[in-house]
């Protein structure tokens, strides 16, 4: 059994999802952990959304350090962390789980979108993710248009731009990321 998954059974039998596993030449081991996630079943009302706390990522790094010594791996720094608000989306699982969120995705190659003219070099999006409607393939929508500064004033009779959407495959995607959206206001329901 490799390295990668000897920490990834550890992490998942402490209870927690592998998010990344990233070890540097400079002798960095950087693992990301989360909570699990689980579906919500439907006419259930889901509970507030819960995090990793910093007592999480001791427990976990503590176990691993145990773990490094005895496999006999050599590194010179563990870092035990969050996702953060630019959380990585890996799997499936992960496109379900913010369906509805802002994301930033890159393709690996420039595929043309619908409703709306893109360069046929774009390879960089961001946008809602959306469920295509075939319920297999998934979709990104946005708008050109620059977003509204605070204390701007809007005409009425301005037609806002229209909406842009991309069909594509999890085989398509380099790289996808939930948008590092801040909102000062606070949480909001919807969140």
């Amino acid at each position: 059994m490799s390295w990668q998954d000897t920490v990834a059974q550890t992490v998942t039998g402490l209870g927690f999802d592998l998010v990344d596993l990233e070890r540097s030449a400079g002798g960095l081991l950087r693992v990301t952990i989360d909570l699990p996630w689980q579906m919500p079943t439907e006419g259930v009302e889901p509970g507030p959304e819960q995090f990793v706390t910093v007592e999480d990522c001791e427990k976990v790094t503590r176990q691993l350090q145990y773990l490094l010594e005895v496999e006999g791996l050599e590194y010179r720094r563990l870092e035990v962390g969050s996702p953060g608000i630019d959380r990585p989306l890996r799997h499936e699982t992960d496109y379900i789980r913010f369906l509805g969120h802002v994301i930033d995705l890159t393709l690996k190659a420039p595929i043309g979108a619908t409703g709306g003219v893109v360069a046929a070099n774009r390879k960089k999006f961001r946008g809602t993710l959306e469920r295509a409607a075939d319920g297999v393939m998934w979709q990104i929508v946005w708008s050109d248009e620059p977003p509204v500064k605070p204390g701007q004033r809007v005409s009425k009779k301005r037609v806002p731009a229209p909406l842009q959407a991309l069909t594509f495959g999890l085989d398509d995607v380099q790289q996808a990321r939930l948008a590092p959206i801040v909102n000062f206001n606070g949480r909001t329901a919807g969140a």
